[in-house]
Order: structure tokens, then sequence, then C-alpha cells
């Protein structure tokens, strides 16, 4: 199984991934968690991150999708992965077609876990109050909601193009949100 979860920040994505992770005994690939193991690795793409990092300055899509494609090639995606984080951009997931293709993979689904930015933004002072998150408050989750919109949405229509989208409504509770995305993939 080779899944993307899209969504907006608070949809749900990494609760509902640590449940698929479990489910389909195959990682899940967040981009930070990559980068960061590809710098502790001192892998050639992670050399050159830390580089970059060390200055202050923002990964370019070429390192980052150097990273990924470096950790699509490990054991344990060979049965699949869930990538969550990654694509966020038009130009990353024609990178992604590319480097699947290379490898002789494909993806299974997309799965956009949809949600009402309201709810969301709630969701998210509610989550701050409890992990004391310093990113979680209602300024800087609008701003990530509006980056998620401008730069991340229109990749539902670049994968709903490519038949590849199914889409979850992230407003019901955890385990039918579960239930709907199982059901979706098996389709």
């Amino acid at each position: 199984m080779r899944l993307i979860l899209l969504g907006p920040p608070g949809a749900g994505k990494g609760t509902q991934a640590e449940i698929l992770v479990s489910a389909y005994g195959i990682p899940q690939l967040s981009t930070g968690n990559i980068l960061r193991a590809a710098i502790a690795e001192k892998t050639p793409m992670g050399l050159a991150a830390k580089e970059i990092m060390d200055r202050g300055d923002l990964v370019s899509d070429e390192i980052v999708n150097g990273i990924v494609s470096e950790r699509l090639d490990h054991e344990d995606c060979k049965p699949g992965f869930i990538l969550d984080g990654f694509p966020r951009t038009i130009p990353q997931a024609g990178a992604l077609d590319k480097m699947l293709a290379e490898k002789g993979m494909g993806l299974d689904a997309v799965v956009e876990i949809t949600a009402d930015p309201d709810v969301l933004v709630a969701r998210v002072i509610n989550r701050a109050k409890e992990s004391n998150r310093a990113d979680d408050n209602p300024d800087v989750i609008r701003n990530r909601l509006s980056v998620y919109s401008e730069q991340t949405a229109p990749l539902v229509e670049f994968y709903r193009g490519k038949g590849l989208l199914k889409s979850v409504d992230g407003m019901q509770p955890v385990d039918e949100v579960t239930a709907a995305i199982r059901r979706a993939v098996h389709n």
C-alpha cells in the first residue's frame, strides 16, 4: 500500500497515519523526520541539507526530493509507505511521480482528509492547551491554513486528474475516519 495523506493542518493526518502504520505494517514518511534521519545518517543529501539549515536557509525542493528518494530505497518501504507532508506543491508531486516511476513504483491512493477551517482552529487551540506547542495558536494556524490553501490544496485537483484522489470527511470521530480511509483505499 503506497499512500499520500493530504489535508490542512489539524485535520488528523498524523493520527490517521499512526493508525494506518500499525494496520498495514508500513512506515509513515514525514519529510521532517526523513530530513532529520538523513542528517543523522550523514547521507549525501542529509549533509547538503544540514549545511543549508545551519545557514538558516530553507532546504530546496531538489534536496527534499533527493532525501525522499533515498528514504524510499530503504527495505521497509518495499511493501509500501504513507507519505505525510510530501508532496506539498505541484512541482514536488511531479518530482515524486518521476522518482516512483524510476523505482518501478506507483501510488495506490491519495487520501484527502477534509475539515472545516473554523473547527480546525478550535482543534489546534485545544491541542495547544494539551501539548504547549508554540505553533498552535489561532494566528499561526490561520496562516498555516492559508499557506495550505495556496500551495498544497492544488494537489487535490492534480491527483483527482490522475484518478488517485479519495476524499474522507475528517470531521467524524477518529475511528470513523479510519474506517472511511480503509474503505476508500480498498475500492
